[in-house]
């Protein structure tokens, strides 16, 4: 099974969702289908239909945060060794005129915006960057055609 790259703020933020989720709303849920259940048939009750419409939903997130969590690795400082890596910041500059530079952040999938700069690791744009040096000029295939970036710095 493939990791989850994510960063260790990510890692918490996903571990107290969880943790709210089988206490605090499982809890509420719960409360909702007993009190709906009070009220007599429940073939024709639409305050228990949504109460357990409500349990499916968050007994799937739970599900899909306990998988994704079993196979995530933390996305540590990146090193010093002159490399992109997973949570490297890239300053670049494109051969597309009018563009400037532009900074990108190598996250994992899970947290990638590229509206924000945070391009995936598993990105066209991410593996073309993952290993190369500052100076370097990377070649990156886009629907536009074929995109330039010379990296002016790694940090």
């Amino acid at each position: 099974m493939d990791k989850n790259y994510i960063t260790s703020e990510t890692y918490k933020t996903l571990r107290t969702e969880l943790e709210e989720l089988k206490t605090k709303k499982r809890k509420e849920i719960a409360q909702a289908i007993q009190e709906a259940k009070e009220l007599g048939d429940l073939s024709e009750n639409a305050a228990y239909q949504e109460a357990k419409e409500a349990q499916t939903v968050l007994e799937t997130r739970i599900l899909e945060l306990e998988d994704f969590l079993k196979n995530v690795s933390i996305i540590s400082r990146p090193s010093k060794n002159g490399k992109v890596e997973l949570g490297s910041t890239i300053e670049v500059i494109s051969s597309i005129k009018g563009q400037g530079k532009k900074f990108f952040t190598i996250v994992g999938s899970a947290e990638a915006k590229p509206s924000e700069g945070k391009i995936s690791n598993i990105s066209p744009l991410g593996r073309a960057f993952l290993g190369k040096k500052q100076g370097e000029v990377v070649l990156v295939k886009t629907p536009q055609g074929e995109v330039k970036y010379k990296i002016l710095n790694i940090s």
